[in-house]
């Protein structure tokens, strides 16, 4: 194999580039408008420093950044139907039956009351609060890749009651509160029903501890991995009546045998080794069963995190342990989305100024994760060549 197929030189970049603009052009009515969205996603793949419409448009020959900001701003278009667009372009490159759906949420920090959404909350992103926007997420991952397909900004009840902030920062008025849960809930039912391929669906104790989150899924019987803080609450009815308990409590009964070695994933380091242990649970959909799933550190023992997992009755501890290690893949969606592409650098205060950033940041960290997904497939087949050429059968045949 050439130095050219595995490094990616050989890529149709202009090509991919100008299918993309066309798909997300379908969205978007006006031409003018059209050939400013190009030049947004050629400054958010450029090398400024920051995506503003400053830079951007001085990177695109412009003497002014008024048509980039009025691409976010003051301008027509649904960011929505184009966020649907943008997670049907990225399904093309990653579909996969066993891809999975991750939830998560990213903290953007910000000066000022005016920008919609902001105020002073947790931002996970900062490690503590911090007056800021907080945005819900959804990614896909599969074998070919990852990349973010949904979005949504979290609006806090003080923002939702104010009409006069609302109204000035253009919220719709059927945006209402709503948590975090209930939002990712929103996200997973809309990709789901859109028919996207999906073995499991995964997200952090935000989730993992919201009731209804969990019955959606089994509703569905769609699997999920879904961590869970140690002290959740746990009743159970037994013989001796009512039980209580936590996930730390069940792992501190757990026997020696109980516990096996699994990856969970590939790190930084080579693969991310841990070990697991599941405790099985009631469940009330039939040929499905629940468990909490466990994973212990191999170097400090101490060191637990804990899931609710809901699955085929067959499904191995293996397949659970490795479900739950693809999570990390949304972390690296952010910060390869705030790093390279911009995501941060929302200037639009407004509600559909944000969303209409983070789709167009999503489209094009989607169109890279398609060139990287052409490399992983074209690589597939040459080794499924490879494979086949070593084969007994076609030996034997020669």
């Amino acid at each position: 194999m050439s130095v050219s197929v595995w490094s990616g030189s050989t890529l149709a970049w202009e090509r991919e580039l100008s299918d993309l603009k066309m798909r997300l052009g379908s969205v978007i009515g006006r031409k003018e408008l059209r050939e400013t969205l190009s030049a947004f996603i050629d400054g958010l793949l450029s090398g400024v420093s920051r995506k503003t419409g400053w830079l951007m448009a001085e990177q695109a020959g412009l003497d002014r950044p008024w048509r980039m900001q009025a691409l976010l701003g003051r301008s027509h278009w649904d960011a929505d139907a184009l966020r649907d667009e943008v997670r049907r372009y990225a399904l093309d490159a990653l579909a996969d039956p066993s891809g999975v759906l991750i939830i998560d949420e990213t903290g953007f920090v910000k000066k000022g009351t005016h920008s919609v959404g902001v105020g002073r909350q947790y931002s996970g992103t900062a490690g503590r609060i911090e007056n800021s926007q907080i945005g819900v997420f959804m990614a896909y991952a599969s074998r070919y890749g990852h990349t973010l397909i949904d979005r949504q900004l979290y609006l806090p009840d003080a923002w939702a009651k104010d009409e006069a902030r609302r109204s000035q920062a253009k919220v719709p008025p059927e945006a209402a509160f709503a948590t975090k849960p209930a939002m990712a809930r929103e996200m997973i039912t809309r990709a789901l029903d859109a028919g996207v391929p999906c073995a499991w669906v995964l997200a952090d104790s935000v989730y993992g501890s919201d009731s209804q989150t969990r019955r959606l899924l089994e509703s569905r019987d769609q699997p999920y991995v879904l961590a869970v803080r140690s002290n959740h609450t746990l009743r159970f009815v037994t013989d001796e009546g009512l039980l209580q308990t936590d996930p730390a409590e069940l792992a501190e009964d757990l026997p020696a045998e109980e516990w096996h070695v699994h990856a969970a994933g590939e790190g930084a380091k080579g693969l991310r080794i841990y070990e697991w242990a599941r405790i099985s649970m009631t469940s009330t959909r039939p040929g499905y069963h629940t468990w909490v799933l466990v994973r212990r550190s191999r170097s400090d023992p101490k060191a637990l995190a804990y899931y609710f997992a809901f699955a085929p009755e067959a499904t191995s501890l293996a397949e659970l342990a490795g479900a739950a290690g693809l999570r990390w893949a949304i972390e690296e969606c952010f910060q390869r989305s705030k790093d390279d592409l911009g995501l941060d650098h929302c200037e639009a205060r407004s509600w559909h100024g944000w969303h209409r950033h983070m789709t167009l940041v999503m489209a094009t960290a989607a169109f890279l994760a398609k060139l990287t997904a052409q490399l992983r497939r074209a690589q597939s087949e040459i080794d499924a060549g490879k494979a086949n050429e070593r084969s007994p059968t076609s030996a034997s045949a020669a």
